[in-house]
Formats: structure tokens, sequence, C-alpha cells
């Protein structure tokens, strides 16, 4: 599961390391970022957008948006096959914009969190599907879901799923709506690589 995560790279430096060509967002950094909340995204739509989306994916057969609530994670494994989110996984592929997140251990009385990022320093993705739902009265939103796969080696002893993390080649491959190729985006969908990402305890103040 992913319930928590962070972003505190500039701008600027998002764009140039995911080769944005246009920010159509309202660009904010957090240190706990939460299901609901805004999310800055990369889609592709002919060149690479930067945008926003509500976290947790509303489908757009929902009658009304508190199903996206619950839908701020998919399992990689059952993406391409469950009716929530197989048609964003043929058409509708994003990257969630990050530099960590967090996972809590279930201690005896207490959770204990957690943060996860990479030893490099740099920024990633998030491999997410995103819809936009549109209510009776047409107001619409945007929203997103983060994929989630087994976890890691460093991850396994504090929980037993992580989001699926994406850097540039295989990120490239993800957003592209023409690769339409099963197998070959089901087959990105893997935990990333515990030898080079690092873990560091966090207060217990975090919510």
């Amino acid at each position: 599961m992913c319930g928590r995560f962070f972003l505190l790279t500039d701008l600027s430096d998002i764009a140039e390391y995911f080769d944005i060509q246009e920010i159509a967002c309202d660009y904010r950094t957090g240190t706990n970022i939460a299901p609901g909340q805004q999310v800055t995204a990369v889609v592709h739509e002919g060149k690479n957008r930067l945008v926003n989306f509500r976290w947790g994916l509303i489908p757009s057969w929902a009658k009304d948006p508190s199903i996206g609530s619950r839908m701020f994670n998919a399992r990689a494994e059952t993406v391409a096959e469950k009716p929530s989110f197989r048609n964003a996984f043929k058409k509708r592929r994003c990257l969630i914009v990050a530099d960590g997140f967090y996972e809590w251990q279930k201690l005896e009385k207490v959770k204990k969190p957690f943060y996860f990022s990479l030893k490099s320093g740099r920024p990633f993705g998030f491999a997410g599907l995103y819809e936009s739902w549109q209510s009776p009265d047409h107001r619409k939103i945007d929203s997103c879901t983060i994929l989630t796969t087994d976890s890691n080696e460093l991850i396994t002893p504090i929980h037993d799923r992580m989001p699926v993390i994406l850097l540039k080649e295989r990120a490239s491959i993800w957003i592209d709506p023409e690769n339409q190729d099963k197998e070959k985006l089901l087959s990105l969908l893997k935990p990333f690589p515990a030898e080079e990402m690092k873990m560091e305890e966090v207060g217990m103040t975090l919510g």
C-alpha cells in the first residue's frame, strides 16, 4: 500500500527530469501528501504535460465521487482486468511525481513510520492511472490512483506491498498511450531494486 508520500523537488528540476513540454498544473510540494489531496502527475498527450489530479481514482461510471477515497491504490497484478481500472490501464496511464514515500511498521500497540527514497536523491514517478469523472451538473474531477506491487527486500520487514517506481526510460514507455502491448506494460510493474533505495525512521507524529 502507499498512503502517504512526499515531494520537495523544485518545479524546474521536475520539468527537466521528466522532459516536460507543457506545464498545466498548480505545482505544490509537500512532506505528507495524502489521498484526497491534489498531486502532480505526468501524462503524454502528444507531448509530456505536467498536470494535477485528485489522489483517489473515480471511475467514469461512478454515481458520485466518494468511491475515490477507497481507490488511491491499485494492485498491479489485477489492474488490467478489474472493471474499475482496466479502461484506464489501456488508455490513461500516468506518473505521479514524488521524491519518496512512507510505510508504517505494525508493532504491538503502535505503528512506526519509515520513509523510503532513492539513494541517488532523484525524483521519480509512481506508475499510475487516471480518469475524468463528470457529475450530473457537469462538474469535472480528474483523479488518479497509484499502482502497487510486492515489496522488495528493503521494504518487506515493514510492509508486504510497495508503490511501483518508474525512472526515465520505463516511465516513457508507461505513459505513452500508443503502447498497447499488455504484457510489456505489465512487465514494467515490478518491485524497484532494493539496493538503489534507502530507508529512514520518521517521528511518530506523522499522520
